[in-house]
């Protein structure tokens, strides 16, 4: 990344009212949210929900019916130079079958007025070197999306928006596009990511912001949300009990929140498995099984959306 780039501008994208009909059909409805520089934030929504039509609308490949939404404060067509603002990955991106991979980069990189040498760097950067001379019509899944995403970056942007970019990614590609994200995230730029694949975002988001039927769900920092915290589960013949004494006789620490998930299980947020289980001993209540459950995103996830599994 160039130093100017580094130290470039934060832009933050605001959506404000926005709306989109197709005749009969509203894909988006009076969706408002933002996305905050220096941070990676998951969009998340079940299939047709509008995440794809709203990331479209960022970038003036789709006009909104009503509302809008600005990068920076600006709207995409007032930038002088998108490419070097604004980079983005959609799933359905595809590549001339008789092009190769550096002359696929060289032609865009010309398009946007962008150096020559930015072309190997960026092949260097996404592990295409040894790809650059192949025709794409031969590349896999995971090639398409490297080769996307350099051609996103193309500009250096201050902002990326990535539909569903780790598709066809092996583990190990999968690992490297996480650890990219954080780093560009930590240089002030403003990553919005949509994926259906929630543990990735679960490991790799600052945020998220959920959508359902063009409509906001929630958009919070994801460690804020109800849900994304720690639980330890109780298998017990003395679950009653154990409500009981957890409520009224709470541990020293954080107030517990107890959900009773069985006959004889239960959830309980807030103090750990050794403070609840030392409570339990000292009211000579029976536990059975103790378990640490970490934060799950796809429950949290299934529920908010009213999906099923």
């Amino acid at each position: 990344m160039t130093e100017a780039t580094m130290t470039g501008e934060r832009l933050r994208i605001e959506a404000r009212h926005l709306t989109k009909r197709f005749g009969d059909i509203t894909a988006v409805d009076d969706l408002g949210f933002t996305v905050e520089p220096g941070r990676v934030t998951g969009f998340l929504g079940p299939n047709g929900s509008g995440k794809t039509t709203t990331m479209r609308m960022m970038i003036g490949h789709i006009t909104p019916t009503s509302g809008s939404v600005t990068i920076g404060g600006k709207r995409y067509r007032e930038f002088t130079d998108p490419s070097a603002a604004v980079g983005a990955v959609f799933d359905a991106a595809s590549f001339h079958p008789d092009h190769s991979a550096r002359d696929h980069l060289r032609v865009y990189a010309a398009m946007g007025g962008h150096p020559d040498e930015r072309v190997d760097e960026l092949l260097s950067l996404m592990d295409l070197t040894g790809a650059a001379r192949r025709r794409t019509r031969g590349f896999s899944t995971g090639m398409r999306q490297r080769l996307n995403l350099a051609t996103a970056l193309l500009g250096d942007p201050r902002v990326l928006l990535l539909d569903e970019p780790s598709n066809g990614l092996d583990p190990a590609g999968t690992a490297w596009l996480r650890s990219f994200l954080r780093h560009l995230a930590g240089e002030g730029r403003t990553v919005l990511i949509s994926s259906h694949v929630l543990g990735e975002i679960q490991q790799v988001a600052d945020d998220v912001v959920v959508i359902r039927q063009g409509r906001l769900v929630t958009a919070a920092p994801l460690s804020e949300l109800s849900g994304m915290e720690a639980a330890v589960l109780i298998r017990s013949p003395d679950a009653e009990a154990l409500v009981q004494v957890f409520t009224r006789q709470p541990p020293a620490g954080p107030e517990p929140r107890v959900e009773r998930i069985g006959p004889d299980q239960l959830r309980v947020w807030g103090p750990d498995a050794a403070h609840l289980a030392d409570l339990a001993a000292a009211h000579h209540l029976r536990i059975h099984g103790l378990t640490t459950e970490e934060p799950d995103l796809e429950r949290l996830f299934l529920d908010l959306t009213g999906s099923t599994r």
